[in-house]
């Protein structure tokens, strides 16, 4: 299934939303590929840093979600989002939320941008060789 495959197969009310988000993601870190792959049992458009995963953005029964690994290893990072993001529901690396008022496109803009320095697969590389 391709990204556009996936978003069209979403809920019509989610479709907007996925779209703006999926942009956004693309559009503030350069440094992920977009692939529809399975995780926790669903598939999730998962944004790549050669190959491994990065963020990955997913439409479930009751809510959409963001897993952002960045966060999940920067407890800083998460507070902030946390803050900013009233609206929205976080665990350690994941913020799952309704619409796009609970997770508006520019806070994201932010948080990617914050993020996209944040190599993953240079960290999962370094730590595979101690």
């Amino acid at each position: 299934m391709t990204v556009t495959e996936y978003i069209r197969n979403a809920p019509a009310e989610r479709q907007a939303t996925l779209t703006t988000l999926h942009e956004t993601i693309l559009a503030n870190d350069p440094t992920v590929t977009p692939v529809v792959k399975m995780m926790m049992g669903k598939e999730m458009i998962m944004y790549e840093e050669r190959c491994y995963m990065k963020y990955a953005l997913a439409s479930t029964k009751n809510y959409m979600s963001l897993h952002c690994l960045p966060m999940y290893m920067n407890a800083p990072l998460h507070g902030k989002y946390v803050n900013l993001l009233p609206a929205a529901k976080f665990q350690k690396g994941c913020i799952n939320f309704t619409d796009a008022e609970a997770f508006p496109p520019k806070i994201l803009a932010v948080l990617v941008t914050d993020c996209s320095a944040i190599s993953i697969a240079t960290m999962l590389e370094n730590r595979k060789k101690k």
